[in-house]
């Protein structure tokens, strides 16, 4: 689904002047995420997780699931012709994880019956805390409500935690993600309810 001049959101970040813009993914911008979601991995998540917790999650938690892109609710922000961010949302069962090891397309979940999922953020850590994150999570939301989803799950890290909070997502759950070779990954389930005067 190729969308690469439609900008999405105009929203200006609380620290700072704003200097990118938000659009779909297209699968052309793969290359550019895969190496975005390693360094912003590496760098933003080292506070709360090992390096070697970081590495063995790269790929199985971490990763470039091309069917959100394929589905067109997959975003990315933009500065100059570089992708300094990325986020999205699914009408899909996965919670989490890239789609290097092939795995089968998941099957849609049911609006009105099901929660909608928020995945895979990552930003640049030249360019976090601008708000470049609350955009996306606007912007997910706005489109989850449009496809008829009144509720939304995600499993967060705990660098991702504080954010989703500040937009009223709640803690249900505190995981562990197995993976493997005795490693385990933190991980907290958050949802919320989108409904009400700010959803209509």
């Amino acid at each position: 689904m190729e969308q690469r001049n439609r900008t999405i959101s105009s929203s200006k970040p609380e620290s700072d002047s704003k200097s990118w813009s938000l659009r779909p993914a297209t699968l052309s911008d793969v290359p550019a995420l895969e190496k975005l979601i390693p360094l912003s991995a590496r760098t933003l998540q080292a506070s709360y997780y090992s390096a070697a917790q970081i590495d063995r999650a790269l790929g199985p938690v971490f990763g470039v699931d091309r069917q959100l892109i394929r589905d067109g609710t997959y975003f990315v922000a933009e500065e100059d012709g570089r992708i300094t961010g990325c986020g999205g949302w699914s009408r899909r069962g996965s919670f989490y994880g890239g789609d290097g090891d092939g795995k089968d397309e998941d099957e849609l979940l049911t609006p009105g019956v099901d929660a909608a999922r928020i995945r895979a953020f990552f930003v640049h850590p030249d360019r976090a805390r601008r708000g470049i994150g609350r955009s996306i999570i606007q912007s997910c939301e706005s489109a989850i409500v449009r496809a008829g989803f009144t509720r939304v799950e995600i499993v967060a890290t705990l660098a991702g935690e504080p954010l989703y909070a500040a937009f009223g997502y709640s803690v249900t759950l505190r995981d562990e993600i197995d993976l493997g070779n005795g490693l385990t990954l933190p991980v907290v389930r958050m949802t919320k309810t989108l409904t009400g005067p700010d959803f209509g």
